[in-house]
């Protein structure tokens, strides 16, 4: 799953936004229920590891222009709840940059 949220703001901005509110991931996933490790393997990438309903996902958040990609490898368990999941990053997604 690839979820772009897009934003006008300067790449350096949205790093900041991003680091400082990175706690908040939790609340994208729907239900509350869930672990979130992160982790920075480069000012502009932040990789994710999300336990949640016995499943592990792992993804990331890439830091782009004009952008914001959320991506991840959805296990076939979870298929059911993709759009759910998709509109939850995009709304949490655009409040973590306003």
């Amino acid at each position: 799953m690839r979820v772009a949220i897009a934003h006008t703001l300067p790449r350096e901005e949205v790093r900041r936004r991003v680091h400082e509110r990175s706690g908040e991931i939790t609340d994208f996933v729907p239900g509350g229920l869930a672990t979130v490790e992160t982790s920075w393997p480069s000012d502009d990438r932040m990789d994710l590891s999300i336990i949640a309903m016995g499943q592990t996902v792992t993804g990331a958040v890439t830091l782009e222009d004009g952008e914001m990609v959320v991506s991840f490898d959805l296990p076939p368990q979870l298929g059911f709840f993709g759009s759910m999941i998709e509109q939850k990053i995009r709304e949490k997604g655009q409040k973590l940059l306003a």
